[in-house]
């Protein structure tokens, strides 16, 4: 079973209310089972909302409110996902306050990346779990 970023399936569940679709990844997944998350939604926050980075380990929306515990919330409930199903690999959108595994916005909010993970892509890392990006297809 693969985890896969809801956003990049089409699904319109981005912070503006968009969607990051990828029709390679579409593709990928024609013949495999997988599943679909918005950890951020799993996580109680509204869509659309306002855009959010991690600076000094908490994630903060733009205005300075911060939503760590949401994001925590979101990953909680993807890491429940491993218990009930045999979930190998997950493709997550890098960039992302909660899926990036490879780059995150470094809390500017200047459009900035850095070397980093999001708050779900570090938890499913704890559970050995593969995790590949957009940029791997």
């Amino acid at each position: 079973m693969i985890l896969v970023s809801a956003c990049l399936l089409g699904e319109n569940c981005k912070y503006n209310g968009g969607n990051n679709k990828n029709e390679k990844i579409i593709d990928y997944l024609k013949d495999k089972s997988y599943i679909a998350v918005c950890p951020e939604l799993l996580g109680g926050l509204p869509c659309p909302r306002t855009p959010s980075e991690i600076k000094d380990g908490k994630v903060y929306f733009k205005d300075g409110t911060e939503v760590t515990k949401e994001f925590k919330l979101g990953a909680e409930k993807v890491v429940e996902l491993l218990k009930e199903y045999d979930i190998e690999e997950a493709i997550l959108k890098d960039g992302s306050p909660s899926c990036g595994s490879k780059l995150i916005y470094d809390g500017t909010f200047n459009g900035k990346k850095i070397n980093g993970m999001g708050i779900t892509a570090k938890a499913l890392k704890n559970f050995e779990i593969s995790i590949k990006t957009e940029e791997d297809f």
